[in-house]
């Protein structure tokens, strides 16, 4: 069993519009079920810790109601612990939920930079997914590179932003923004899923994404677990044999002696 920490945005209204918004409860819901389904172990936190706000729940998608309803999910988004004391060497994986309020208070956490940053730099794995990636940006490793410098990254589109109606309220361009920090942005088509892999780093364009993106990760998981497993396996089997060693050399010694 693996943990992963689901991070979620703290912002509540986009931009001065006061349009209301928050995490996208797809975007965190079916993740969540792919996580849960395989055995993990998921915990949330967000920016400023507490309950963070959400976008509408879509009442005729079960995994969405299930998620709502689920009452150790409902307990764990009650009080979210906020990301600055989240200790990074309890989780093997964190995942950046998407929603347009992340495009605010994401890039401009630090403590959320050191986070992702410390659970890649440990072997972890990071997932983000639609606006999600906005926390990858300004994440610096131990080698003294940006995370997502010579990588390929998906997140929403600029077109997805202009068919949304959000491209004159958002703070930036996520895609252009990704790629001024040395990204190699990669999509589909408006709304189409759209899911990259590079090394320890999965990333999805939109909600149409989101649980592509943690099966992409349970794939990683599970390469992780059995590599685990097969060092157990021979640790075991060298032990047993360092010990069968002992026992015929002292057999030996004993009738060397009669």
């Amino acid at each position: 069993m693996k943990k992963i920490l689901m991070v979620l945005t703290s912002v509540s209204k986009i931009g001065d519009t006061g349009e209301k918004t928050g995490y996208n409860v797809a975007e965190a819901a079916h993740p969540w079920k792919v996580f849960k389904d395989s055995g993990h172990f998921v915990d949330f936190a967000s920016i400023q810790g507490g309950q963070p706000p959400r976008d509408e729940v879509d009442s005729e998608d079960p995994i969405q109601v299930a998620f709502t309803k689920d009452e150790t999910t409902r307990a764990g988004l009650y009080n979210t612990a906020r990301v600055d004391v989240v200790d990074p060497d309890q989780y093997d994986a964190v995942f950046l939920v998407g929603g347009h309020g992340t495009m605010w208070d994401f890039p401009e956490s630090e403590a959320l930079q050191n986070l992702v940053a410390s659970v890649y730099n440990a072997g972890g794995l990071v997932g983000a997914v639609c606006h999600g990636p906005a926390g990858l940006l300004n994440v610096e490793l131990e080698n003294g590179l940006r995370l997502v410098e010579g990588r390929k990254i998906a997140a929403f589109t600029n077109d997805e932003e202009v068919a949304a109606g959000k491209d004159k309220v958002i703070p930036f361009f996520l895609a252009d923004r990704l790629e001024e920090q040395g990204a190699t942005h990669v999509s589909s088509d408006v709304f189409e899923e759209k899911v990259v892999v590079d090394e320890r780093l999965v990333t999805g364009q939109n909600p149409a994404s989101a649980a592509g993106v943690a099966k992409e990760m349970e794939k990683l998981f599970a390469e992780v677990i059995h590599h685990e497993k097969a060092e157990e396996q021979h640790e075991t089997e060298t032990l047993r044999a360092e010990k069968d060693a002992q026992k015929n050399a002292k057999k030996a010694a004993e009738e060397a002696e009669h």
